[in-house]
């Protein structure tokens, strides 16, 4: 990777060194959390240019400034990207991020009070698909939908839930479901009660655009994502109106893009637009295909090894980038599995299971997806070496847990999980094999 910060070295020393470290970590490390990603050098290009000077608060051709010419010109260019790459009618590429993106979503179309029906935080879903710590869920009155014994989409029930409480809206979306999401099922249900169906791709927009994941424009109103993860985009978000949601609402594209500004914004980031509409060039490439392709096949491998190592996937597996891992057979907390990993330098993240009976901060699972590993060009026979490293160090952190006899409650604290995870020799060997194995597949910034 590209650290190429001569000024930052001379106005700033102490925060170059830290950018340094951190361009280190990433390199030297195995990225994967599934919401992180490379982006190019040259979306990286965009983000870090005299872009970011600007304010340009309003739409094209209705700002409140002036020297706005090269300005409309970007964020036009951008729209019209997202709009042939998703087959949408309008997009807004001023999200800040896709938290705010869907609150600008509820502001638009619903009034506080109004019911939204989203999947439920610990199966899956996101803080902002109703989760009562959320505003989506303080403003709003948020019923959950959970997922089924076997850890997938149960729609009889979803519709169930839909005809008693009414929703006006439906959030079909995932944060860590390991299967695709049947839109058509989600379109039935919503079309029957009334409710405006929003489909949080935030996740999947990459896959989406690759053609190796099904799109929920020809079925979803909206459509909300951040550009950050398979997308390969910088840390934005954009909001799109489909065909069906203008026949429900002509005005829909007007909502939106009211709610997002004055209603939310101010001034958008017009660096992030530009890096999102080189980003949706790139994915609308046959280089781009190949590496959704790619991803899934990752996954997929990643998925089988996994399993046939004796690990619990919920939903027995995936179909997509994102592997959720249910570690209760293996008698080891998140924490501990995902502190240990991270020793080894790799970096994925705890995580709440199905029906979980532990805390949220102190969970029964893991995640981990490819997306970020496959941008560095690994493929199905580093996978298998992956998977082997992670049962070769949950394993041995067991052991460890239980030649000690360790309880629960001893298990939450810090010290001693660093205590297990400082005596464990395969992490110190897996880390030298990660470490030769990432030197192998260095960061481009560029796929």
């Amino acid at each position: 990777m590209k650290t190429y910060i001569p000024q930052i070295k001379k106005v700033d020393p102490e925060m170059a060194d830290l950018i340094k470290k951190e361009c280190k970590r990433q390199e030297e490390t195995l990225m994967m959390i599934p919401s992180e990603n490379i982006a190019s050098e040259a979306v990286q290009q965009a983000v870090g240019s005299c872009l970011g000077n600007k304010y340009a608060e309003g739409y094209p051709n209705k700002r409140y400034y002036q020297g706005q010419e090269y300005i409309d010109l970007i964020e036009n260019l951008t729209k019209e990207r997202a709009v042939k790459a998703f087959g949408v009618v309008h997009a807004n590429v001023q999200a800040l991020s896709g938290s705010p993106a869907n609150l600008a979503v509820y502001l638009g179309v619903l009034k506080p009070g109004d019911t939204i029906l989203g999947l439920d935080l610990s199966h899956g879903g996101h803080l902002t698909h109703g989760s009562k710590v959320s505003t989506s869920g303080i403003y709003y009155n948020s019923v959950a939908y959970i997922l089924n014994k076997e850890g997938k989409m149960d729609y009889e029930a979803i519709e169930k839930l839909a005809l008693k409480h009414k929703p006006q809206l439906i959030v079909a979306g995932i944060t860590a479901y390991p299967l695709k999401v049947n839109w058509s099922k989600f379109a039935k249900i919503a079309d029957k009660v009334g409710a405006y169906l929003m489909a949080d791709v935030a996740h999947l927009s990459g896959l989406i655009v690759a053609g190796v994941y099904p799109s929920p424009a020809p079925y979803a109103h909206i459509i909300t994502t951040t550009t950050h993860k398979t997308l390969r985009g910088p840390r934005g978000a954009m909001i799109m109106v489909t065909k069906k949601g203008i026949k429900k609402n002509p005005d829909l594209a007007k909502i939106i893009d009211s709610a997002v500004f004055p209603r939310l914004q101010g001034g958008p980031h017009i660096n992030t637009i530009a890096g999102i509409g080189i980003a949706l060039k790139e994915a609308m490439t046959t280089r781009f295909k190949k590496y959704g392709e790619q991803i899934i096949k990752n996954s997929q491998t990643l998925a089988k090894e996994l399993k046939n190592r004796g690990f619990h996937l919920v939903a027995g597996g995936s179909n997509t980038h994102l592997i959720l891992i249910d570690l209760k057979n293996k008698d080891v907390i998140g924490n501990l599995a995902a502190e240990a990993l991270e020793a080894a330098n790799i970096v994925l993240n705890r995580n709440s299971v199905p029906f979980d009976s532990n805390p949220p901060f102190y969970p029964s699972g893991i995640r981990m997806g490819t997306p970020g590993i496959t941008s560095r060009g690994m493929k199905e026979k580093e996978m298998i070496k992956i998977a082997t490293w992670i049962s070769d160090i949950i394993d041995d952190i067991v052991r460890i847990q239980d030649k000690q006899e360790l309880s629960f409650a001893q298990v939450k604290k810090s010290s001693v999980r660093k205590k297990i995870i400082a005596s464990s020799k395969t992490i110190k060997e897996v880390k030298k094999e990660v470490l030769k194995l990432c030197k192998k597949f260095p960061i481009q910034g560029e796929y």
